[in-house]
């Protein structure tokens, strides 16, 4: 697939990335009440792509086969928690689905950058760096908070235990290699003052 690498060059494209439980989301919610500007999430481009009949949809069951249905679905759409659960046990069928899914996100995210006029758009990309979206942001603003909170997030949110939230946790890039690569630090472990203060300050 040739991605269309055509964005626009006056646009401020801040690109919202930060490891699992980080507190992606909280920030996310305020900028959408403090800023009006358009915001694009690469979690919702990934649930648009695996609905029914789309492309995405079935390469997924060629592949993984029908097991991965919701069986309370009338329109037999993906169970995406079992799926969640079996691409974490098994690099193979995570890379897979990765190298399906990211690049037909990419595209999408471009095409929605270049659709809107707004001279500042938020991507909100959960694995920018691993997905190497970097060229399609001009900065980066980089979630942080400490790893036992991430880790008691992550248990609460999901409602796993600790093990597995290790090993979810684990499965993403540190936060020191993320750093070394983002324009801007937003510590969301417990003062929210502070990065709501950063935020008004840059936009």
């Amino acid at each position: 697939m040739v991605i269309p690498h055509k964005l626009k060059n006056n646009q401020r494209r801040i690109g919202l990335t930060g490891g699992i439980a980080s507190g992606k989301s909280t920030i996310t919610n305020y900028i959408k009440k403090y800023k009006n500007i358009p915001i694009l999430d690469a979690d919702d481009y990934s649930r648009d792509l695996i609905k029914p009949n789309t492309f995405a949809y079935e390469k997924i069951l060629n592949y993984f086969g029908k097991r991965i249905i919701d069986k309370h679905s009338p329109t037999k759409i993906i169970n995406r928690k079992l799926l969640k659960k079996i691409i974490f046990k098994d690099v193979l069928h995570r890379e897979w689905i990765q190298n399906l899914l990211h690049p037909l996100i990419k595209e999408k995210m471009i095409k929605e950058c270049n659709r809107h006029k707004e001279e500042i758009i938020l991507l909100v990309i959960p694995l920018l760096f691993e997905a190497k979206f970097e060229d399609i942001c001009t900065e980066i603003w980089l979630v942080k908070c400490s790893d036992k909170q991430q880790k008691e997030r992550l248990i609460k949110r999901d409602k796993i235990n600790q093990k597995e939230a290790e090993k979810i946790i684990n499965l993403q890039l540190n936060f020191k290699e993320k750093a070394k690569f983002s324009d801007v630090i937003l510590d969301n472990s417990d003062n929210e003052s502070h990065w709501i203060k950063k935020v008004r300050e840059l936009i």
